[in-house]
C-alpha cells in the first residue's frame, strides 16, 4: 500500500526561467485571499533567491508531481501521523498543550489525538511537537541534516483554516521537502558545524509551503519567507552534551515560525526579499560558503523527496547504523548481553562528537538518552531492539542497561567521514566473554531511501506508535483517507486525526 512506485507523469508547466526572467509573479491570488492588498512592488531589476523560489512555488501545481512523489508524500504523512500519536502522549506535548489551553485563543484548527482545538499557529506548533517528540519522523542529511516532516503539521493548520484540498495539501508538502532539503545542501559546512541548529532552515522551507497551501501568490510567498527567515536562529547548543526538552521543540518552533509569517503576509506584512543572498542575509551571515545555485538549479526537474529516509528507530539519525549492526550481530549469533566483553564502533566524526560525549555514558533525560550512542547500544543488547519504551526514566535508570554502559567504545573514522554523506558507514566489532568476535559494517541503515522500511515494517511502526490510543477502525480509516489523499480535504483529514469517535 505504500510502496513508491515509479513515476511516469510529465512536467505540465511553463518553463521556469521565462517567469523568473520576467520577474512575473500571479496577480489572481485563490478566493479566500482575493480581498487582501497586494505587497507592494519595489521593481527588484532581478529576482531574488527567495523570489526565484517564491515564483516556483506559486506555480507549482499537483498535476505535475510525478506518481512516485504523490506515493512519497503519502508514506511521509503516514508516518508523521503515527509519531504524531506517539508523540501526543509525551510529557513534553502536555506541557505544550496546558500552556496553549491557559492562553486561549480562537478555535480554528484540530489538535492530534485531542477533541480540542486551537489557533492556527499554535495547531501548527502543537502537531509538530507531537510528530517530533519522539525523535521518530523522518532523516535527511547533506551539508545538515534536518526532519523535513517537521513542516507537515504547519502545512495541516494552514490547509485547514482556508480549507484547502488534499491536492493542494500534497503539493505544499512535496515543496516542503524541496526547499528544506536544498537548503541542507547548500552550506559549506554545513550551519551546524558553525553552531547554528537546522531548525533555522525549517523556518525558511515552511514559510514556503504554509504559504503556498494558503495560496498566497509569489510576492506574497517571498515576503512570508523574508519575515519568517529574518526572526528565526536557532544555537545548536540544544543538541550539545546534557540535551532537554528543547531539543525537539526548536523545530516545531520553525515550523510555526513560518506558519504566522504565511498569516502575515497574506494581510500584506511585508519581509526582506533579500533573505538569502543579499547584505546580512542567509548567506552573509552564515557564512563562510553558500552555493546557491543549489536552492534553484533544476527546479522541478526532479524531487528532493524521494531522497529522505525514515526512521526504523527513535533515536538521533547517526545511530541507526550501529543498532542495526549490534542487532543482527546478536540476533544472529545468539548473543545474549551477559555474553558480551565489549562492542567497538567506528563511526563518523560527528557522530562520534555529538553521540559519545560524557553526558552520554550517563543519560538522565529521554533527549539525551537518545542522543546517546552508548545507551542505544545498550538497549539494544539488553533487548533486543530499540523501541519508545525503552526511553522513558524507569528504562533508563534500567540497573542492566547501565552496566552495559561501559562496554561501549566509540571512536572515530576519518575514512568513514569522507565517505559521508554518499554512504552512512559504520563499523562494529563485538568481543564476547569466551574470546569470540564478529564484526559487521553496513553503509546504509534501515529507512535509507537506499535500503527502504518495508510497507510491514511501517505497518508495525504505525501501530506501535498509536497504541489503545487509537481504534483498529479509526487506523483503517486513517490509512484510507492516506491512500486516497488527493481527495480528502484538509478540514476531513485533521477531523480523522484530532479524535476517537
Amino acid at each position: 500500500m505504500w510502496s513508491v512506485a515509479k513515476g511516469t507523469g510529465e512536467t505540465a508547466r511553463r518553463p521556469f526561467g521565462i517567469l523568473c526572467a520576467t520577474n512575473q509573479v500571479s496577480a489572481d491570488p485563490r478566493p479566500h485571499t482575493d480581498h487582501l492588498q497586494q505587497p507592494r512592488n519595489h521593481d527588484l531589476p532581478m529576482p531574488t533567491v527567495s523570489q526565484h523560489l517564491a515564483a516556483f512555488a506559486a506555480e507549482m501545481t499537483f498535476e505535475q508531481l510525478p506518481d512516485d512523489v504523490v506515493a512519497a508524500v503519502k508514506r511521509f504523512v503516514y508516518d508523521s501521523v503515527g509519531c504524531g500519536f506517539g508523540g501526543a502522549g509525551t510529557h513534553d506535548f502536555a506541557m505544550a498543550d496546558r500552556v496553549d489551553q491557559n492562553l486561549g485563543g480562537a478555535e480554528q484548527c484540530s489538535i492530534i489525538g485531542s477533541g480540542r482545538r486551537a489557533n492556527v499557529t499554535s495547531a501548527a506548533f502543537l502537531n509538530a511537537l507531537a510528530v517530533r517528540a519522539q525523535d521518530y519522523n523522518d532523516i535527511y542529511w547533506k551539508q545538515d541534516p534536518s526532519h523535513p516532516s517537521d513542516i507537515i503539521p504547519g502545512v495541516w493548520a494552514c490547509g485547514e483554516l482556508v480549507d484547502a484540498s488534499g491536492k493542494d495539501v500534497i503539493t505544499a508538502i512535496v515543496l516542503a521537502y524541496e526547499v528544506e532539503m536544498r537548503l541542507c545542501e547548500a552550506a559549506f559546512p554545513g550551519i551546524r558545524e558553525r553552531g547554528w541548529h537546522h531548525a533555522t532552515l525549517t523556518a525558511f522551507a515552511s514559510a514556503y509551503a504554509c504559504a503556498k497551501v494558503m495560496g498566497l501568490d509569489a510576492g506574497r510567498i517571498a515576503h512570508a519567507v523574508g519575515i519568517a527567515g529574518s526572526r528565526h536562529a536557532t544555537l545548536g547548543c540544544v543538541t550539545a552534551g546534557k540535551l532537554t526538552m528543547m531539543k525537539n521543540t526548536v523545530d516545531p518552533m520553525a515550523t510555526q515560525a513560518g506558519a504566522w509569517a504565511a498569516l502575515l503576509a497574506a494581510e500584506g506584512f511585508e519581509g526582506p526579499e533579500h533573505v538569502f543572498c543579499g547584505k546580512e542575509g542567509l548567506a552573509d551571515a552564515y557564512g563562510p560558503e553558500w552555493k546557491l545555485e543549489l536552492l534553484t538549479d533544476g527546479l522541478g526537474d526532479s524531487w528532493r523527496i524521494l531522497d529522505c529516509g525514515m526512521k526504523a528507530f527513535p533515536t538521533e539519525a547517526l545511530t541507526h547504523a550501529p543498532i542495526s549492526c549490534v542487532l543482527e550481530i546478536t540476533s544472529e549469533n545468539g548473543i545474549a548481553a551477559e555474553d558480551v566483553a565489549e562492542v567497538r564502533i567506528q563511526t563518523l566524526v560527528k557522530a562520534a562528537d555529538i553521540l559519545s560525549d560524557p553526558s552520554k555514558y550517563d543519560p538522565q533525560t529521554r533527549e539525551t538518552a537518545d542522543h546517546s550512542l552508548p545507551y542505544c547500544i545498550a538497549t539494544a543488547l539488553n533487548n533486543g531492539r530499540v523501541t519508545p519504551d525503552l526511553f522513558d526514566d524507569e528504562a533508563i535508570q534500567d540497573p542492566r542497561t547501565r552496566m552495559s554502559l561501559n562496554k561501549i567504545k566509540v571512536s572515530a573514522n576519518m575514512e568513514f567521514e569522507e565517505a559521508f554523506p554518499d554512504v552512512q558507514r559504520c563499523h562494529v566489532a563485538v568481543d564476547t566473554t569466551d574470546g569470540r568476535q564478529f564484526e559487521k559494517q553496513i553503509d546504509f541503515p534501515i529507512g535509507d531511501p537506499r535500503n527502504p522500511m518495508s510497507d510491514e515494517q511501517m505497518d508495525a511502526k504505525f501501530d506501535a506508535l498509536c497504541g489503545a490510543a487509537v481504534s483498529a477502525e479509526r487506523r483503517g480509516a486513517i490509512r484510507t483517507a492516506i491512500a486516497d489523499m488527493e481527495n480528502v480535504s484538509a478540514r476531513d483529514f485533521m477531523a480523522l486525526l484530532s479524535h476517537d469517535g
